[in-house]
């Protein structure tokens, strides 16, 4: 059994569209946390270099013409470029692990991407969302089958899906019949109006809390707020500054049992939550429930896929 461990969600906004900039604002952060005494630090959806907040304003051709296209594409990350050198060796310096956040640029194409650096600066996660929203289909290609991992750390077992992949049964299944002890759900922030359709902070906390009952697991969930001249540097109208707002800070961790282990922070502020993370609280929650042992009806239902997402085989003699 792992042993007790305090672990750190993000909320606070890189400098958007500048990846050299956040890297070194992420940098800062993670020896904050390592210096509060942190083991883990868990970072948004997109957090380098941003959340390109423009594709619910407005076309792709005005993206274009404005330049924001252009930019993000140059500021994405390359997973062979420096700025993984960089993060990786801060989390060994401090002896954290560190899931981020990013646009990762891989040939002509862009991916919603999730990485985790061990204490020794090793990768140990690296995915890609699997099915970006429709408006995210604008700016970001779909990642496969090999997106659903859970790696064992020395901590424990870590998986991550990003926003939206919350909301899919089994994308969520998948990483439930792998024993997680610790999963992040980053999402990017809250800032959109009521009118623009888009589910409100309390239905996204409750989607994560929902995670932690559901998988028996810590849930670390990120949350970036808005900064005002961010949006008013997308809102060139007045029906566009209506729509996206300054704030939506939502960050908290949940236990397994879900209950909510943080003060919240207020939408606008920047800051790092904390929360003591035990491995055997999740490994006694699954002595109730466990969907990848004695709460599986394999026999009934089960999710095929890679061999590495099998649930147990069924009762011999059982459909």
């Amino acid at each position: 059994m792992h042993s007790p461990f305090l672990a750190c969600v993000v909320q606070a906004a890189p400098v958007y569209l500048d990846l050299a900039r956040s890297v070194e604002k992420a940098q800062s952060l993670i020896a904050q946390a390592a210096e509060a005494g942190a083991k883990f630090i868990a970072f948004p959806e997109l957090w380098l270099p941003g959340y390109p907040w423009w594709i619910w304003l407005d076309d792709i051709g005005w993206a274009d013409q404005r330049g924001f296209s252009q930019r993000y594409r140059e500021q994405a990350m390359d997973f062979e470029g420096p700025e993984i050198q960089a993060i990786a060796g801060t989390a060994a310096r401090h002896g954290i692990q560190v899931l981020m956040g990013a646009a990762e640029r891989a040939g002509d194409r862009l991916y919603i991407s999730q990485w985790l650096a061990d204490e020794t600066g090793q990768t140990l996660l690296r995915r890609r969302k699997l099915k970006p929203g429709p408006l995210e289909l604008k700016v970001f290609s779909e990642g496969g089958h090999q997106d659903l991992p859970v790696a064992d750390t020395s901590l424990g077992r870590v998986g991550a899906l990003a926003c939206a992949e919350h909301r899919h049964p089994l994308l969520k299944h998948a990483l439930h019949v792998q024993q997680e002890m610790l999963h992040v759900a980053a999402w990017p922030s809250y800032p959109l109006a009521a009118t623009s359709h888009m589910l409100s902070p309390d239905t996204f906390l409750a989607i994560s809390r929902t995670y932690a009952t559901e998988g028996c697991c810590y849930v670390l969930a990120p949350c970036a707020p808005l900064p005002a001249e961010v949006a008013d540097s997308l809102c060139d109208t007045p029906a566009k500054a209506a729509r996206l707002r300054a704030g939506g800070g939502h960050a908290q961790i949940f236990a397994p049992n879900g209950d909510p282990l943080c003060t919240p922070l207020p939408p606008t502020q920047e800051g790092l939550l904390y929360a003591r993370i035990d491995p055997e609280a999740a490994a006694h929650a699954r002595k109730a429930f466990d969907l990848s042992g004695h709460s599986s009806r394999a026999d009934v239902v089960r999710l095929q896929g890679p061999a590495s997402l099998s649930q147990p085989a069924s009762p011999e003699g059982a459909p």
